[in-house]
């Protein structure tokens, strides 16, 4: 007899169907797992051993193989163990074929019997509710699968429990949905001081999705004003949660199973690795960059970053995915997120400041800030300088204006860029929701600035040599400035103040 049990298999974010087929036969007693697994799924049947042993159950002293179909695709992570254990109960005879006919199964056996979380447990059960099949998945992340909408989701604690489940003297209740709760109160624009430029930089970053590179000696306040930008962001929307879900899922970092409705903010130290900060490695697992989907991605000491791994960032940065091509895998992955740098003008940081020159300088600030390359430097919307600050704006009382204003005036806009892209391209899902997003055809119809604005953008284009990027961009920033301001046209304001933000070249 040949027991079947549904599982899948993980290329990216793409669910691949794994048919699990199990025959417990004559022969000498053999457990033998086929179908190109990896050494965790190899591993599988000692768990399996193990996990039925403690729940009173003995492997048949008979030959048994595991096939996991289709045999020429790769099998990867711990997720088998438990579509395994049912196919060989059923094979055995202590549970019926019919119970798992229609089940998805993902789980980790432990030797004791229970069922410990795995990655990829929302996309499979989004998987299976297109397949119109239940899910069976660890009892932490059934609140993770029950996002999936109309699907029965049976989430056990360990094996007997599902057995009994299955047999019916014992009912498991549904898990429902969680939603991630905030770790705390966000920080307060209100503790920074004097820097006034720099917040209208990360207001108009924030409303428009921007890319933001903020240059200033050291103590000035950049860590500190980025720490603040999450507080600034909307929530994410429900579509927006799903997906960003998801790849937090697949790279097991969904916390308990909960959906993320926070933007990510992820900052990677700069001795990161290109795997890290793009992904890869062995199993092509999402990397920084995709973690941040919809969310912020913040470089801090950006020249200390190696080369390569900075150049790696220039096409995910233009279309909002990264592909990894390895020799066992080519997997693409989301990556549409908002990149805020920080750096040094120069090695020592003090390049520019009368008080503590540099001794080097200008070649010193030269070298350090050509580490970055034009084509990156292209992509980021606006170049601010954050000076050091004084003794007399450290002096001074908390602004009047804090986090909460600010965020509301970023609610506005985006509000409003989510309704014109939905209403000129006819659907809310798919269409640009910032204005960072828009492409060049959309630009035409959103961004096109009056006269006078037009006449300044040409004499910038031609004697700043901007680039066809660069000159689109600024219509970008200047959209988002007029939306901030509530007018629906660009003028010249918008585009003189969206130039200030270009940095013209490297040093300079």
């Amino acid at each position: 007899m040949v027991a079947r049990v549904r599982t899948v298999a993980f290329q990216g974010i793409d669910v691949l169907p794994v048919d699990v087929q199990v025959q417990v036969s004559g022969g000498l007693p053999a457990f033998t797992v086929v179908g190109l697994p990896d050494k965790a799924v190899g591993e599988s049947r000692e768990r399996v051993r193990a996990a039925l042993v403690a729940i009173g159950l003995a492997l048949p002293p008979q030959r048994i193989t595991v096939n996991l179909a289709p045999a020429d695709l790769l099998k990867e992570g711990s997720h088998f163990d438990l579509p395994i254990a049912l196919g060989l109960l059923a094979a055995m005879g202590v549970i019926s074929a019919e119970d798992v006919a229609q089940q998805m199964v993902l789980g980790e056996l432990g030797l004791d019997g229970s069922i410990a979380p795995v990655a990829g447990v929302l996309p499979a059960a989004l998987y299976a509710a297109r397949s119109e099949m239940s899910l069976i998945c660890p009892a932490k992340q059934g609140g993770e699968a029950a996002w999936a909408g109309e699907i029965e989701v049976t989430a056990p604690p360990n094996l007997i429990a599902l057995m009994n489940h299955l047999k019916g003297t014992q009912v498991l209740s549904p898990p429902v949905p969680r939603v991630a709760e905030d770790a705390g109160p966000d920080l307060d624009l209100r503790d920074i001081k004097g820097q006034e430029s720099a917040k209208r930089a990360l207001e108009v970053a924030a409303a428009g999705g921007h890319n933001l590179l903020m240059i200033g000696p050291p103590g000035s306040g950049k860590s500190m004003l980025a720490a603040r930008l999450p507080g600034l962001l909307p929530p994410l929307e429900p579509a927006e949660a799903l997906e960003v879900s998801m790849i937090h899922s697949l790279a097991g970092q969904l916390t308990e199973g909960k959906l993320l409705r926070r933007r990510p903010f992820r900052d990677p130290h700069h001795s990161a690795s290109l795997p890290a900060l793009v992904g890869g490695g062995m199993r092509a697992r999402p990397g920084e960059i995709s973690l941040a989907h919809q969310g912020v991605l913040f470089l801090d000491e950006l020249p200390e970053f190696q080369r390569a791994t900075l150049e790696a960032l220039r096409q995910p940065l233009e279309t909002g995915r990264v592909s990894i091509a390895r020799a066992n895998a080519h997997v693409t992955y989301p990556a549409r997120v908002q990149l805020v740098a920080a750096m040094n003008p120069c090695r020592c940081g003090h390049l520019g400041d009368p008080t503590l020159g540099c001794g080097k300088a200008p070649r010193c600030g030269q070298d350090y800030q050509a580490k970055l390359s034009g084509p990156l430097l292209d992509r980021i919307d606006l170049h601010v300088d954050v000076p050091a600050v004084s003794a007399a704006d450290l002096s001074l009382p908390p602004p009047a204006e804090g986090s909460a204003e600010v965020a509301a005036r970023i609610a506005r806009a985006r509000t409003l860029q989510r309704e014109r892209y939905a209403a000129l391209t006819g659907a809310a899902v798919g269409a640009p929701a910032t204005n960072a997003e828009a492409d060049g055809e959309i630009l035409e119809k959103i961004a096109t600035p009056d006269q006078a604005g037009r006449n300044l953008l040409t004499r910038a284009v031609e004697n700043f040599k901007l680039s066809a990027r660069g000159y689109h961009r600024v219509l970008r920033v200047a959209r988002t400035l007029a939306d901030l301001d509530g007018k629906d046209s660009i003028g010249q304001t918008q585009i003189a103040e969206a130039l200030t933000y270009r940095r013209v070249g490297v040093g300079r």
